[in-house]
């Protein structure tokens, strides 16, 4: 069965396990959760497909909570073991949307919030990160709640199976 219903699959406050449980905030303080959540979301069911990704990567991969921890577990060349996902193309997604982190000097969740608080170097990150393929301007905002900057409920469209 499949729903166009996006929204109703996106995270909760998700408490220990790496996740931000701040009142209102929901998301990952893990920069490689955020990537891995973002690129996995699209047309998946995020409790049966995506959350137990992201919790493996979090266990197995603590180092990812950086960038630099993450690009340093990418080049074990494990990705797909670890989250359990063999298809190229996302871990392809993964791999750019972490070299635009590194280009833009982003390292932790929290200098990833206060570049997406400032309006001009947003309009940048937003700029590279949607030049990433299967990078939607949904995906992008999906990006926001991940890292705390909204707690709105956006995720990409297309169906998404149950």
């Amino acid at each position: 069965m499949t729903t166009d219903n996006d929204g109703a699959d996106i995270p909760a406050e998700l408490g220990a396990q790496g996740a931000d449980a701040s009142t209102e905030v929901r998301g990952w303080d893990h920069i490689g959760a955020i990537i891995v959540d973002a690129a996995l979301q699209r047309r998946q069911n995020y409790h049966a497909t995506v959350q137990p990704r992201v919790l493996a990567l979090i266990a197995e991969w603590p180092d990812a909570a950086t960038t630099s921890g993450f690009r340093r577990g990418l080049d074990t060349g494990t990705l797909s073991e670890v989250i359990s996902w063999p298809s190229p193309g996302r871990l392809a997604q993964v791999e750019d949307m972490t070299g635009v982190l590194e280009r833009e000097g982003i390292e932790t969740v929290t200098e990833l919030r206060a570049a997406l608080g400032d309006q001009a170097r947003r309009a940048l990150l937003r700029e590279a990160l949607g030049a990433v393929r299967h990078v939607s301007p949904k995906t992008l905002d999906y990006i926001d709640t991940l890292s705390g900057t909204s707690t709105g409920a956006a995720a990409d469209g297309g169906a998404r199976s149950e």
